[in-house]
């Protein structure tokens, strides 16, 4: 689901209407920001704030706008390229609604990320009509330096909103 090339860049925030972003998180060492991702992403005009009580995937399917799932690790990646609906996020992932936005971003060791089987997945999952947020390079927690790093978080966040608001105009109109 990429996002409405028509949509202007400086599209009216859509305060009036409430947001809410399903993350996933995977295995991945970057899942140590996730604090700070979803910290910034709260901070986007109209985000949904609230907590509900413990849901099953398909009414996680229908309560979100946007997936994100960040960071997405080879493990999952496979998992979902392959339709392996094992726990919540996979079964969530797997029932997800392809006429809303599923942003992923893949995030592991560069060794991984440059095995040709992540680039057949990649390739999967974009066409299901999920968007790449492409990983970067960066040297790892392993000590490795090279492409695999998850995108900076302000990347992932200006992206988000980028789809949110796009789409919101769109569906106003």
């Amino acid at each position: 689901m990429e996002s409405n090339a028509s949509c202007p860049a400086d599209a009216a925030p859509l305060a009036k209407r409430q947001f809410r972003v399903l993350v996933g998180v995977t295995g991945s060492v970057a899942a140590l920001k996730l604090p700070l991702l979803v910290s910034r992403l709260l901070d986007i005009p109209g985000m949904w704030k609230c907590r509900s009580d413990p849901v099953l995937h398909i009414d996680l399917r229908r309560w979100a706008d946007l997936m994100l799932v960040a960071p997405l690790d080879a493990n999952t990646l496979g998992k979902v390229a392959s339709g392996i609906c094992d726990n919540l996020l996979t079964c969530v992932i797997r029932a997800w609604d392809c006429r809303k936005p599923l942003l992923f971003c893949p995030a592991m060791n560069t060794a991984m990320w440059e095995h040709p089987v992540t680039a057949q997945q990649v390739g999967l999952l974009k066409a299901f009509g999920y968007v790449e947020i492409p990983c970067v390079v960066k040297k790892l927690v392993c000590g490795d330096e090279g492409l695999g790093a998850m995108a900076e978080v302000g990347t992932i966040v200006d992206k988000v909103k980028e789809v949110l608001f796009c789409r919101g105009s769109s569906q106003q109109s």
